[in-house]
């Protein structure tokens, strides 16, 4: 696998995060009237410009776990989460300032002696989006052993299942994880956007439909299952809330009413709400779309900790290469 499209993506995670990371919480009016076009610093957290927030900091902990425990360690992982929220580790400035409550609890039942796959909540209540937007590294190992429709290896997707479940399992959590890298391993095959989108998201739904775990729990998804219809909704019927199944629906809309990274990743910042997940999942399949060149310079330049995210995409790139040997 060409390492660019490691890079593409997670910096594609890591820059989504970082412009959002300013305004997260701000109304989609206030927005308007000032919209994000670039790299800003203070803000919400007062944090410097290009500082990334937990959708980057557990996506490089899940992508540096595959590469240093040589695949997928539920044990590895939990411990690499607990690291980041207790210590600061993979965080650009050595500090955790941002932490959702579900992936909180999670990691406090994990050091209370709970397994790892038993951690994540499980009532429907629980279904933040934090394991949607930490997913994407898992689609680089899937589709290497699997190829682009992983929903015909049932392994593939009890794979996806587990590590959603580390911090979050109910079937709606899943299910957004699913389709997710049913549409990211498509990109990696070389589809388009628009293509993989209109593929991935019905193959990834019909599977659900006929699995008795997921079938109750698909209407929930009827707003995506065809593109085209997603694609024309008005703005204003477009959420961008913390639960997944919004900042999933919101990601996908940005996605097809663009046909740029740039554009992709500022349309959902200037959604408002959760903007630094609702960038953070629209970039990771926009960077791998629109490659590594299309993320603009100076915002790659602006990136805090850079040195810690080629570390983490070294980490899962030389997985990947021992993996093809």
């Amino acid at each position: 696998m060409d390492s660019r499209l490691v890079k593409s993506g997670l910096y594609g995670v890591c820059i989504g995060d970082a412009l959002g990371v300013p305004v997260e919480f701000h109304s989609r009016e206030s927005l308007r009237e000032s919209p994000v076009a670039d790299m800003l610093g203070n803000g919400t957290y007062h944090q410097p410009a290009g500082t990334w927030s937990d959708d980057s900091s557990m996506t490089l902990a899940l992508a540096d776990s595959i590469g240093q425990a040589g695949g997928i360690d539920p044990q590895d992982i939990m411990e690499r989460f607990r690291s980041w929220y207790q210590e600061g580790a993979y965080t650009p400035w050595g500090v955790c300032f941002d932490v959702g409550n579900a992936t909180a609890q999670a990691i406090g039942r994990y050091r209370a002696g709970v397994a790892p796959t038993l951690c994540g909540g499980t009532q429907e209540r629980s279904n933040g989006n934090g394991s949607l937007m930490r997913i994407l590294p898992l689609a680089y190992v899937l589709y290497a052993q699997y190829g682009p429709d992983l929903t015909r290896h049932p392994q593939a997707m009890e794979t996806i299942h587990l590590v959603s479940s580390l911090t979050h399992r109910h079937p709606i959590s899943l299910s957004a994880c699913g389709i997710y890298l049913s549409v990211a391993a498509r990109l990696l095959d070389g589809m388009t956007l628009p293509a993989a989108i209109a593929a991935g998201v019905p193959q990834a739904l019909d599977w659900y439909r006929s699995t008795p775990d997921f079938a109750p729990w698909m209407d929930t998804w009827a707003r995506i299952a065809a593109p085209d219809a997603l694609r024309a909704l008005p703005e204003e019927e477009i959420r961008s809330s913390g639960y997944v199944v919004d900042t999933l629906e919101a990601s996908l809309w940005c996605l097809l009413n663009t046909n740029h990274y740039r554009d992709s990743v500022l349309k959902a910042v200037n959604l408002g709400s959760d903007t630094d997940t609702t960038a953070a999942v629209t970039g990771g399949l926009a960077g791998l779309a629109y490659g590594l060149d299309a993320i603009p310079r100076a915002w790659l330049d602006q990136l805090a900790g850079q040195p810690l995210v080629q570390q983490c995409c070294d980490s899962l790139i030389s997985f990947l290469e021992h993996s093809d040997n």
